[in-house]
């Protein structure tokens, strides 16, 4: 009986980076030999593999799409070709698959097909902005959005500021972009003084910026940072 292929799962920059700068040399000979990728957008993948140094045609390549508007009957047939013995690689827009990002539901499926799972090296801005924080690093908790709605946003931020002190764990999570000024208003407004709040921005970009400060430290800075439409983490801990 034929051997199984595998899904690797393939980190991407988390912005307009040199891939050589970011991913290791070793991704970067596995991607070259896969020839189907499941992706959560078809011009940035082939972007990707341009830079890569895909030499082939393009079109050569299969892809299969797998972003928030897939259902699970759309992505059956996602494996099919690893069931063949045919290596796939699943590939995030940017930063690591299935952390903030589409794809554990292909995972789990993988698992249950006796397909072997390879996550390979790369940039998470969860974990970047955790080591840089100063926060706890033993304890925490990803929470991804908080309510969009201002009075519910803040009622959150109070009940995750408790968890923290309670449990000594440091909580992180993100906004839509253009909401990220409004979450650090909020944050500054709703925390106690003593609370610390990190901000991390653009993570290894060259715009890259990261102020870890208590609440009144955040209450005196002027002007405050520019996060606007910004990739930003946000980090709350006691």
């Amino acid at each position: 009986m034929k051997s199984k292929g595998h899904l690797y799962l393939i980190p991407n920059t988390l912005g307009d980076s040199s891939l050589s700068d970011i991913l290791p040399q070793g991704n970067i000979d596995i991607i070259l030999k896969i020839k189907h990728f499941i992706v959560e957008d078809l011009r940035t993948a082939r972007r990707f593999l341009s830079k890569a140094g895909w030499k082939g045609k393009i079109n050569d390549l299969q892809f299969y799409e797998l972003n928030e508007h897939s259902r699970t009957k759309d992505i059956q047939n996602h494996l099919s070709e690893a069931e063949k013995g045919l290596d796939i690689g699943l590939l995030s827009d940017a930063g690591t698959p299935c952390v903030a990002d589409p794809g554990a539901d292909i995972v789990a499926m993988a698992h249950q097909k006796n397909i072997r799972v390879i996550p390979l090296v790369g940039p998470s801005s969860i974990l970047l902005s955790l080591m840089a924080s100063g926060f706890n690093g033993q304890n925490f908790s990803f929470l991804g959005y908080l309510p969009r709605e201002r009075g519910n946003r803040e009622k959150a931020i109070k009940d995750i500021e408790k968890k923290a002190y309670k449990n000594k764990q440091t909580q992180i999570f993100i906004e839509a972009p253009y909401r990220n000024s409004q979450m650090l208003e909020s944050l500054i407004h709703t925390c106690a003084l003593e609370t610390k709040i990190c901000v991390a921005r653009d993570i290894t970009l060259k715009e890259e910026l990261i102020i870890s400060q208590s609440i009144s430290k955040w209450r005196e800075q002027k002007p405050l940072p520019e996060i606007h439409k910004r990739n930003t983490i946000f980090l709350l801990y006691k």
